[in-house]
């Protein structure tokens, strides 16, 4: 079951955004290809979604991905890397350009759960993926090819074919992605 933390200011900017733009959520499913309960429910916090999510969001929505990003840095002030990193149902990730507003590359740290992959969505979005293994033995499925990196190994693809990744480790691995969006 995904994470639940209460008064998650993505979700809340979600919904704002959603209505300034006077969008029903059936509309932002029918451009995201999301079901109107899954985005509902990262509106009212009750979900963190995984970082494809919130590009395919910021598309239909026709906004920087940092403006449901950049509060986060900023709330966290002085607590802990750990307060402001975001957790999914198997990893946590961060984001390391914050103020890359209007910008086409935004770069993430993710942590990923020993022995497990991502559950919740395949991931699938415009552009262009670079991923960095810094801890951690990784499986990247790129649609029906499977890649095994680990520490010091990247691999870079067209993240519009569907994809997917897998902690193969005992430990918690630790990846930087850097994702292209046009």
């Amino acid at each position: 079951m995904p994470s639940k933390k209460k008064g998650q200011p993505i979700g809340k900017r979600l919904f704002k955004l959603r209505k300034e733009k006077k969008l029903t959520l059936k509309h932002l499913a029918n451009e995201t290809g999301l079901a109107t309960r899954f985005i509902s429910q990262v509106e009212k916090g009750e979900i963190i979604p995984p970082v494809s999510t919130i590009l395919q969001l910021s598309r239909a929505l026709e906004i920087d991905s940092g403006v449901l990003l950049a509060e986060e840095k900023k709330r966290a002030g002085k607590k802990s890397d750990e307060d402001y990193q975001k957790r999914t149902e198997a990893y946590t990730y961060e984001t390391l350009t914050p103020e890359a507003r209007h910008k086409h590359l935004k770069a993430f740290r993710i942590f990923i759960d020993p022995k497990s992959e991502h559950k919740a969505v395949s991931y699938q979005h415009v552009g262009e993926e670079f991923q960095y293994v810094l801890k951690g033995k990784v499986e990247v499925m790129v649609g029906e090819n499977r890649n095994v990196l680990g520490p010091g190994q990247s691999i870079h693809f067209n993240s519009s074919i569907v994809h997917r990744l897998r902690n193969l480790s005992s430990k918690k691995a630790e990846m930087l992605v850097v994702l292209y969006t046009p």
